[in-house]
């Protein structure tokens, strides 16, 4: 998933990022409001984590305005204003999960993907196609019931394509998925990806390969 993180302390920044891109998901972190208003009309964010108290203002006011304008995007409130009080009103404003600091990681993941599962725009997270299932809850590829070990990068390319098994994935939606605003893309970085999972999924004696589609993107399909 693509997470948006709101949080201007800096460390509790960096150690929320680890524990996320360690789950294979990819994370734009922003310091402001106005600067995460800004990256929420990309609408390319699967979910966001969202401070409270940051340097222009109340988190809280950003969620409202999400919720105003209809944006479902589901949000967790990860802050130190824990009270009850605190608690009743950020569920009011329209979070769909509020948790206090100081907090356990697993339980953070576990929350995170509690919302998405109850989100409208949520599909089942295990595929199945011939040999091969792919459990993207637990970040596991499964081909004839053996683990194949793919890269963070690589399971972030496999997760699109096997959303949209059939249908060809623009390359730009995918680099969307696969890398966070900061990150330098090099001009062929996404095709190595590719080519090292096609060659992994090949190996394993998969029942699906992925199709280069000539300056459009990638296909996933069975065989």
């Amino acid at each position: 998933m693509r997470l948006l993180l709101v949080e201007d302390e800096v460390e509790m920044a960096r150690a929320l990022t680890t524990v996320l891109v360690q789950h294979s998901h990819v994370v734009d972190h922003m310091t402001l409001i106005d600067h995460a208003r800004e990256a929420l009309r990309s609408k390319v964010h699967d979910a966001v984590i969202l401070d409270r108290q940051l340097p222009d203002g109340d988190g809280l006011s950003l969620l409202r305005e999400m919720r105003d304008a209809g944006d479902k995007t589901p949000v967790i409130v990860l802050t130190a204003h824990n009270a009850p009080d605190d608690r009743v009103g950020g569920l009011d404003d329209g979070a769909d999960d509020y948790l206090g600091k100081p907090f356990l990681a697993d339980e953070l993941m576990a929350r995170l993907r509690a919302v998405v599962r109850r989100s409208e725009s949520y599909v089942s997270q295990v595929f199945s196609e011939g040999n091969v299932e792919i459990d993207l809850d637990h970040q596991e590829l499964r081909v004839d019931g053996e683990t194949v070990v793919l890269t963070r990068r690589e399971m972030l390319v496999l997760q699109i394509l096997v959303r949209r098994a059939g249908k060809t994935v623009l390359r730009g939606t995918l680099e969307e998925a696969v890398y966070g605003y900061d990150d330098e893309i090099q001009s062929n970085a996404l095709d190595s990806h590719v080519s090292r999972l096609r060659k992994k999924l090949a190996d394993a004696g998969a029942s699906v390969t992925i199709h280069t589609v000539r300056g459009i993107g990638y296909l996933l399909r069975g065989e």
